[in-house]
């Protein structure tokens, strides 16, 4: 019998790019695989400031969410991957706005580089209904 996982891509944007699906439903949880600073028509925008990536990604995330049927109120996990570890403090102002009073655990870690040369990568687990 094959498992129970539902595998679904963002209707609005261009499959991923990779072998891997958007989001992944399994076990009553949302995995979201690792999201970048890419607009709706595929194009990265990694040429971006900072801010503009990191709220492209931050709505890439909501477009994942919703696809799955759910909401940010939903997420348990946030993982977020930054080239650029003293732009933490302006991520975090970032996210904050960006999910209000919900604080789900959360990873900040600094790599070298990611994908495309993005400044930020974020992937992220939540609660199915």
């Amino acid at each position: 019998m094959a498992p129970d996982i539902t595998l679904r891509n963002i209707e609005q944007v261009p499959p991923p790019v990779g072998h891997y699906s958007h989001t992944a439903t399994a076990g009553g949880l949302v995995f979201i695989s690792g999201q970048l600073p890419v607009a709706a028509d595929g194009t990265p925008r990694c040429e971006a400031p900072f801010e503009e990536q990191a709220q492209l990604v931050l709505q890439n995330i909501e477009s994942c969410l919703a696809c799955a049927g759910v909401t940010k109120q939903h997420l348990v996990s946030v993982r977020v991957y930054i080239t650029d570890i003293n732009l933490w403090p302006l991520f975090n102002s970032i996210y904050a706005a960006w999910i209000g009073q919900h604080r789900p655990s959360r990873a900040v870690a600094g790599v070298a580089q990611l994908h495309y040369g993005a400044a930020l990568e974020i992937e992220a687990v939540a609660l199915s209904e």
